[in-house]
């Protein structure tokens, strides 16, 4: 156990430290290529899991919708920001489903196959790239500084800590005092014991980021919204592992691939940042209005 968690740590913090330093070294291109990357890895992962199973599905058109989303989202983002930026993903979001029905007209129709075939490709771009696609919306919902540099970087590493504390909090907890499970029927190895370190773990990253950032003015929460935002994110960041468990579950995967040594594949590194990086996307639009 010991062994697993370190090397799932260090690989943890090698790709987001890297990811990171791009983002306050100013790059934000090369920011958005490294989300991106690892975005449609864990589409690519998704897909590859659905052909473990036999299950159909159309990856090629999935990935490369998932990349105009992308590639879109950021143009938009960087030049307009949010406020202009919401007709582009409308657009995006119809552009996947006249695509996918379009591709299939040109297959054919096979007993139901169809349905479910459109299904599961529709489901790969919102589950893993609209969802991981608030990590770089974060960037930009922030407005820029004076000088035009971006300041949305420092929620994004304080949502990758509070969400990764929450990780650790869960298996930390869960593998030491764990004792009552919690859904065994989706992950036999969750606890409730391992939720509520999962929070309280949670708590802990999001005060010490408040913290951390609160003297040099980097932030706008307060203690409260520290307090609630590590407790929603905490929770969310659970919910998100279940889900990709749902998934392995449902396709017999142990690991969605072999991204990174320890963890598995890119969709096992992100599977709690799929539910916590919209969270605190809407949470500064709606809650603090920042923007």
């Amino acid at each position: 156990m010991t062994q697993v968690f370190l090397s799932r740590s260090a690989s943890t913090l090698v790709l987001w430290t890297v990811v990171l330093w791009t983002i306050f070294s100013g790059c934000e291109l090369g920011f958005f290529l490294m989300l991106s990357a690892v975005g449609l890895a864990g589409l690519w992962e998704y897909y590859k899991m659905l052909d473990h199973k036999g299950l159909p599905n159309f990856k090629m058109v999935g990935m490369i919708c998932g990349a105009v989303l992308l590639i879109g989202s950021y143009h938009y983002y960087s030049t307009a920001g949010p406020s202009q930026s919401y007709d582009w993903e409308m657009i995006s979001l119809l552009g996947f489903l006249f695509t996918v029905f379009t591709r299939q007209m040109f297959k054919g129709l096979r007993d139901v196959s169809p349905l479910p075939t459109m299904a599961f490709t529709l489901f790969g771009l919102m589950y893993v790239i609209w969802m991981f696609n608030f990590m770089n919306k974060i960037v930009y919902t922030v407005p820029r500084a004076e000088d035009g540099h971006v300041m949305g970087q420092f929620y994004v590493l304080y949502l990758i800590v509070v969400t990764k504390f929450s990780d650790m909090g869960a298996y930390l907890t869960g593998s030491v005092i764990g004792k009552h499970k919690m859904v065994p029927n989706i992950s036999p190895k969750k606890t409730w014991e391992g939720f509520a370190g999962a929070l309280a773990f949670s708590l802990l990253g999001s005060y010490g980021m408040y913290l951390l950032m609160h003297p040099h003015h980097l932030t706008r929460l307060t203690w409260t919204h520290a307090t609630v935002l590590g407790l929603l994110l905490g929770f969310a960041a659970v919910v998100g592992d279940l889900a990709e468990s749902i998934l392995k579950r449902s396709t017999d995967t142990k690991d969605s691939g072999r991204f990174l040594p320890g963890i598995g594949g890119a969709l096992d590194l992100i599977d709690s940042l799929l539910f916590t990086a919209p969270l605190l996307f809407f949470y500064l639009r709606v809650i603090i209005k920042v923007g």
